[in-house]
């Protein structure tokens, strides 16, 4: 109990000493576990809505589709209600294809006849007001929330305005805007919402010109049968004979539900794992610019007597526990952000399910390998290093080559100094090429689905933007978070290098460099590794692109991407000019009284 309340208070008294270093770990490890978790938690999410969405309003196992109203097509689907395995049904029903307007808005839509008490099979549940009634209209909610419409809003449908008397949603149709299941006649439908009337308003629908559907709900036995209901089951075939019926089973309504995320998944598992690799540029940062302080302070342990095990367990427990922390943050994140995402057209019930244990799992160690991964290098080299040598914390003694130093020579001052930086510390130049190449990965898939054309359906503009919609509110998610761990590893990697060669800058002060040329030297040493960074970038988000990509897929054009690298530049001299003023203005004679001492 002692060595763990010893480990405790060292830890602790640490994070107390460095608590900026502390937040940023907790930052970048939170942000990338947060989109993992998310990423994760979609896998099923759609399905998982839409079986309690089922099992809340009597959703049907099959529902069967006969275009018209005619006596052959009644008679057809009501034959179905007698094939072996069918439990109990409702309908047959119809809907007609129409058009709604609500507030300067015009959709395609199917009104369906609803009865004033619905039948055992498909109850939509009624989330706003209530149910039907004559003289006024319900609306499914996914419908609903693209026209912004709302309970005691008056809506057109055939040139009739109507109330609208209550949101409800519903299994037996696919989310918005895949609702009418068939189109007229039959053929492929143009997307469109749903709509619920009385019988009597529907009269109103009737015409030569308006196109009708009949189809009944049927509720199964075993409703994992669902998908053999088709015209190769010989009790279907011998019910429906000659006649078209398009028979949809429950999975098939849940698969199409599910498109609606499947361009976002990949974005955000993507984009976790640039996050994660951010974290660790940052991190190793940050651990690389303790290392002649954590050397000194194993020093310190050694010459008390601490063992090697008890000096490991007191540098690495601060990483990892701080990355446990962040892991639980990042789940909580996931978990309060779920349901804006796993339900973007609003048609389904909306809870959040939470992490699998699989994702909990996944992020954990996600978390606990940047941890490790960032500190285990400096840790092994702090318990290598001899109590004398670490004690004294000598400085190594610089290479000099002649001929690096002649063509130097023609070098700018800020140039120079910006040189010598990166020639001291190379590992962090390469670090912060890679932190800009992984934003500009970002930005360009960014710019890919930009590029994309809005693919959706001719009978409502609303339906075209909606999966588009969905897909850019994640992709500008995932870059602005990854634009912000850039940013504030830039000013880490900037201040980090600055506070490493203040030594060095004071001499070049006392040489005659100005504050101004320190400061562009400090800029220069992160400018030079920003545009190889930013141009590497560009391919690498093509190639991430390329898998989820199809054969007509639009490129953007060669200068945007281009203008994006470039970019780069102006904004990592912005980010670095703050840290880097302030580092030049440090007193020389302060600065080389405490080398000295």
């Amino acid at each position: 109990m002692g060595r763990v309340l010893l480990i405790f208070r060292l830890v602790l008294a640490d994070v107390r000493r460095h608590p900026t270093q502390a937040v940023v770990l907790l930052i970048s490890i939170t942000a990338a576990t947060a989109m993992l978790g998310l990423g994760g938690s979609l896998h099923g999410a759609t399905q998982t809505l839409y079986q309690k969405t089922r099992a809340a309003t009597a959703g049907p196992d099959v529902v069967a589709f006969a275009p018209g109203t005619g006596r052959t097509a009644i008679k057809t689907l009501t034959s179905l209600e007698h094939v072996p395995g069918v439990l109990t049904h409702s309908g047959p029903y119809r809907e007609y294809y129409t058009k709604l307007t609500a507030h300067g808005s015009t959709g395609a839509a199917v009104a369906q006849v609803a009865d004033m008490t619905p039948g055992p099979v498909d109850r939509p549940l009624v989330t706003s007001g209530h149910w039907v009634r004559p003289g006024g209209v319900v609306v499914e909610r996914g419908f609903a929330t693209a026209l912004g419409v709302h309970v005691g809003d008056h809506v057109t449908v055939a040139g009739r305005s109507l109330p609208v008397v209550g949101i409800a949603v519903t299994a037996a149709h696919a989310v918005y805007p895949w609702a009418p299941g068939i189109g007229p006649g039959g053929g492929p439908s143009d997307g469109g919402g749903l709509i619920w009337l009385n019988e009597r308003d529907t009269r109103a629908l009737e015409s030569a010109d308006t196109s009708v559907t009949s189809f009944i709900d049927l509720k199964l036995r075993d409703p994992d049968t669902a998908l053999t209901w088709g015209h190769r089951n010989p009790a279907i075939a011998s019910a429906i004979g000659d006649s078209w019926v398009n028979v949809r089973a429950w999975q098939l309504i849940a698969e199409q539900d599910s498109l609606m995320l499947k361009g976002s998944q990949p974005i955000l598992v993507i984009g976790s794992w640039l996050l994660a690799f951010l974290a660790i540029a940052g991190v190793a940062t940050l651990a690389a610019g303790r290392a002649a302080k954590q050397t000194r302070r194993v020093g310190l342990l050694k010459a008390v007597g601490a063992t090697p095990g008890l000096i490991a367990a007191v540098l690495l427990t601060e990483y990892l526990a701080l990355a446990l922390l962040a892991d639980a943050l990042g789940l909580i994140t996931a978990r309060l952000v779920q349901p804006a995402i796993i339900n973007p057209s609003a048609s389904l019930i909306t809870t959040a399910t939470g992490p699998t244990g699989a994702t909990i799992a996944v992020t954990t160690l996600v978390a606990l390998g940047v941890a490790a991964l960032t500190s285990l290098g400096p840790v092994v080299r702090a318990l290598r290093t001899e109590t004398v040598a670490a004690l004294a914390d000598t400085a190594h003694r610089p290479q000099h080559r002649a001929h690096l130093t002649r063509l130097s020579a023609l070098l700018p001052t800020p140039l120079l100094l910006g040189l010598r930086l990166i020639a001291r510390r190379p590992g962090r130049a390469v670090l912060h090429a890679c932190n800009t190449a992984a934003t500009l990965t970002t930005i360009t898939g960014l710019l890919m689905i930009y590029a994309q054309p809005a693919k959706g359906y001719p009978g409502s503009s609303m339906a075209n933007h909606l999966r588009d919609a969905q897909e850019h509110h994640v992709i500008l998610a995932v870059t602005a978070a990854l634009v912000a761990l850039a940013a504030i590893n830039t000013v880490t990697i900037t201040w980090t290098t600055a506070q490493d060669a203040r030594p060095t800058m004071a001499i070049a002060r006392t040489l005659g460099a100005t504050p101004g040329q320190i400061t562009a030297g400090l800029s220069a040493a992160q400018l030079l590794p920003t545009l190889p960074g930013a141009l590497a970038g560009i391919p690498l988000g093509i190639i991430l692109c390329l898998p989820f990509s199809a054969a007509n897929t639009n490129w953007p054009s060669a200068w945007s991407l281009l203008g994006a690298a470039l970019a780069a530049l102006p904004a990592t001299a912005a980010l670095t000019a703050v840290p880097a003023r302030v580092a030049a203005r440090r007193s020389v004679a302060h600065t080389l009284s405490a080398e000295a001492t």
